[in-house]
């Protein structure tokens, strides 16, 4: 099993390397699966009738909306835990708090040391593609397998990865509603 990634040459518009060309990468999604796929995979593995496992698994996702909004952490076993969170501008006076200062809502999920250790161990498959859209170069892993911990990182050099149902998966996280450099903070 291996993670796979493109990287494709594309001519930067803003940032210190405006108008050149430079290798962005991003991990490939293959498809979303519907809950149904998953339910139907987890009853042959567990033996569980698919009707149990499919009432199980709406209970369990509307237990974490009700908890999740109500401010708790959500273990969910195997994977993590999700949270909700919010990102919002900082001001000098509390007088000047509220709910306008929110920018964005948001959920944060912290992975289980056992899916750290998995990705870690995961192999990584780059394509390269020229601006043409030609394939250059393809790359197989050696790299050390590092692992983003949302819950600690607090130096804002993530970046986007993933295409646009993936989302931020780092940087600008500080925890604890310390600021972030443009004067947001996050929770």
């Amino acid at each position: 099993m291996a993670i796979k990634v493109k990287a494709v040459e594309r001519q930067l518009k803003v940032g210190q390397h405006a108008g050149k060309y430079r290798f962005m990468m991003q991990a490939e999604i293959y498809n979303t699966l519907s809950a149904q796929k998953v339910i139907s995979e987890a009853s042959v593995r567990s033996g569980i009738a698919e009707g149990a496992l499919s009432a199980a698994w709406d209970a369990i996702g509307e237990v974490v909306k009700v908890w999740a909004t109500e401010g708790h952490s959500i273990a969910i076993p195997g994977l993590g835990r999700m949270r909700f969170g919010v990102r919002a501008t900082s001001v000098d006076d509390v007088n000047k708090v509220s709910t306008g200062l929110i920018t964005t809502r948001r959920v944060i999920f912290s992975p289980s040391v056992e899916i750290k250790d998995e990705l870690k161990e995961t192999s990584i498959n780059i394509t390269c593609y020229d601006r043409e859209g030609k394939v250059v170069k393809r790359v197989t892993s050696s790299d050390p397998g590092n692992i983003e911990d949302p819950e600690q990182d607090n130096d804002n050099t993530g970046s986007n990865t993933g295409d646009n149902t993936g989302g931020n998966t780092g940087g600008g996280n500080n925890g604890g509603g310390e600021p972030n450099p443009d004067g947001s903070t996050e929770d």
